[in-house]
């Protein structure tokens, strides 16, 4: 079995839900000798997330980002959390709900996604600068 490993920098973004597949398999070109194994994307960041959904409509996108604004609201007095900004806290909440990573077999020297699956970068915040994820591969 081998295993790899690199560190992406994902460029910014703005606020929104973001397909990344490309940038995650180009990130490790060893997944294309894989036969079989598994490959995890896991995000460096708290207020940011990652998660698999579909790849092929647009307005997918746009309901996540409506339906997690509705969920996890700006400016609620509540919040304790609130000297980052009135994005801040409601992106840890988002990023709580879906998570720091993401886990995809490996079949024949691809990620064996569904047809209309991909990996999206899930930005929470207004201004959430420059992302790391690591990706990590192992497999025959």
């Amino acid at each position: 079995m081998n295993i790899y490993q690199q560190t992406l920098s994902l460029s910014e973004r703005r606020r929104g839900f973001h397909i990344i597949t490309n940038e995650v398999e180009n990130a490790l070109p060893e997944i294309r000798g894989m036969k079989a194994g598994i490959c995890q994307v896991f995000i460096q960041h708290t207020s940011a997330s990652l998660t698999i959904n579909e790849n092929a409509d647009p307005t997918v996108r746009v309901d996540f980002e409506m339906f997690f604004n509705k969920t996890a609201r700006e400016n609620d007095p509540d919040y304790e959390h609130d000297y980052e900004g009135s994005d801040d806290m409601p992106a840890h909440l988002k990023a709580a709900l879906l998570g720091s990573s993401v886990t995809i077999p490996i079949r024949n020297g691809r990620l064996a996604l569904g047809t209309w699956q991909g990996i999206y970068l899930c930005e929470h915040r207004n201004r959430g600068g420059q992302r790391r994820l690591v990706v990590t591969a192992w497999g025959v």
